[in-house]
């Protein structure tokens, strides 16, 4: 937030607002005007996460303020990561970046089938996840599983897996991809099977309560996760006559 006093006036930092933008501003002086994550669909204001910045019009209707929020949790997209390869890693995607329900990881799980690089015995391969956790390496899709060299590999259900997967691993989703899920063992069958009833049972786009024993809050590649690209706008600008913080408190 801007301090009392500080010059407010547009820097060459800030970024150039859409034309968009400078319209609305125009119809709607002395406001404050949303720039939203592209990922965000819903409609009037969108909630304090999913808003990238503001700029302030002035009393003639020109932008002279942009304001960064530190409250903005970037999307997949805003990230600039690519388009998911299937459902798992889409709900990866959504559920690292707060974008998503975790609940949506298991039961994109229940219905998959996975890529498991396996020995030459024919068992599957044990690997060790950026935190030291030690893991069973699982692809979802032809590009992941390229990814990691040409090696040997079988498909197979996740829920006919589980049996074979070593004591005390986790199974670690698409290692190869922008970001990826580490997803503990222990009763994960029973969280899949609900979370495969709940599938058939419910609409599409509803997920079970309570289907997220088995995830790990921590996503493989979170260290070296990449700093979010610029955010196009969403379809139109928002605005309110109060900052952004002002608008959430005064609710």
């Amino acid at each position: 937030m801007s301090e009392p006093g500080a010059d407010t006036s547009a820097t060459p930092e800030d970024p150039a607002p859409p034309e968009e933008f400078v319209q609305a501003a125009r119809l709607a002086p002395d406001h404050w005007l949303y720039l939203a994550d592209p990922a965000w669909q819903g409609d009037g204001q969108p909630p304090s996460w999913a808003v990238v910045g503001q700029w302030r019009s002035d009393a003639e209707g020109e932008i002279v303020e942009w304001e960064d929020n530190e409250d903005y949790r970037p999307s997949p997209e805003a990230m600039g990561w690519p388009e998911p390869t299937d459902d798992v890693d889409r709900a990866v995607q959504l559920a690292t970046t707060g974008y998503g329900p975790a609940d949506d990881v298991t039961a994109a799980l229940a219905g998959a089938e996975v890529a498991v690089l396996v020995t030459a015995d024919g068992e599957p391969v044990s690997a060790s996840a950026p935190d030291g956790t030690a893991v069973v390496p699982v692809y979802t899709s032809s590009r992941h599983l390229q990814a990691v060299g040409q090696l040997r590999f079988e498909l197979v259900p996740v829920a006919d897996l589980l049996g074979r997967i070593p004591p005390g691993h986790a199974l670690c989703l698409n290692s190869s991809a922008p970001v990826s899920m580490v997803v503990t063992t222990d009763g994960l069958a029973d969280v899949l099977r609900e979370a495969g009833e709940s599938a058939t049972a419910q609409p599409t786009g509803e997920s079970q309560e309570g289907a997220t024993g088995a995830l790990r809050a921590t996503t493989a590649t979170e260290a070296h996760r990449p700093e979010p690209t610029s955010a196009p706008p969403a379809p139109g600008p928002s605005s309110s006559d109060r900052p952004l913080r002002q608008s959430e408190a005064s609710r």
